[in-house]
């Protein structure tokens, strides 16, 4: 796998603006990158539209929860290009396997089952009437997935080995959740309660690692990028 689309740069913005001046800053660095609900409230899908057409892979981070045929007609913007896109694995089975039927129609498209938000935490799960802990919960949604048919995952990176271990080696694991060693992150935030450094969750076994702030608000967004490449692309080499 190519170490460049292994990152994807979240574009967490309220504004096409700014989000454009990213792409344009990382320029060819910048390969993969994820539209998620803020910015295609603002934008549309013509932001993701014109990256598929520079040659980029597009995650369209839609966190998807409806009924079967709303998640699969939701889906359908896999017409725009995009090669992932995320769907609720809480939603269950049907709705799981609803998107999947609609990704066969995009060869290009992957369809990765959002376990538990990164941000959510053992007593967030207890106040909503769950007695699983976040570990148990993110496998049973994890096999739920598999069986269903999705193509990966979104989890912690400290769930990446765990999940490694039960989907085997085919499925994509997707970590968002990312932090950056102190010189080089411009924002330490409170998004993920489990966050782990990009290369611990690629050993671990992750495919994916997704960064926005720390690397979007630094002053120098294409050295930070340039730094994860050698890391990772290190990494590949040794493994």
């Amino acid at each position: 796998m190519d170490t460049a689309r292994r990152i994807i740069v979240a574009l967490d913005f309220d504004n096409v603006h700014d989000a454009e001046a990213i792409v344009d800053r990382l320029g060819d660095a910048g390969q993969s990158y994820k539209v998620g609900l803020e910015l295609l409230t603002v934008a549309g899908p013509a932001l993701a539209a014109r990256l598929v057409g520079e040659g980029k892979d597009v995650f369209l981070d839609l966190k998807l929860f409806e009924i079967p045929t709303s998640v699969a007609g939701a889906v359908a913007a896999g017409r725009l290009g995009a090669t992932m896109v995320t769907v609720h694995a809480m939603g269950g089975s049907t709705i799981m396997e609803a998107a999947v039927r609609a990704a066969s129609d995009f060869p290009q498209l992957r369809v990765i089952a959002l376990t538990v938000v990164t941000s959510l935490t053992d007593t967030d799960l207890a106040a909503i009437g769950l007695s699983a802990t976040i570990d148990e919960q993110v496998l049973r949604l994890a096999r739920l997935a598999k069986h269903a048919g999705c193509h990966g995952v979104v989890a912690s990176p400290q769930d990446a080995a765990l999940l490694r271990a039960e989907l085997g080696p085919d499925m994509l694991i997707v970590t968002p959740g990312v932090m950056l060693r102190p010189e080089l992150a411009a924002v330490t935030t409170a998004d993920h309660t489990r966050p782990a450094h990009p290369a611990a969750a690629i050993r671990a076994g992750a495919t994916h690692i997704v960064i926005g702030r720390p690397l979007t608000r630094a002053p120098d967004p294409a050295a930070v990028l340039a730094h994860l490449e050698d890391e990772l692309g290190r990494l590949q080499t040794h493994s």
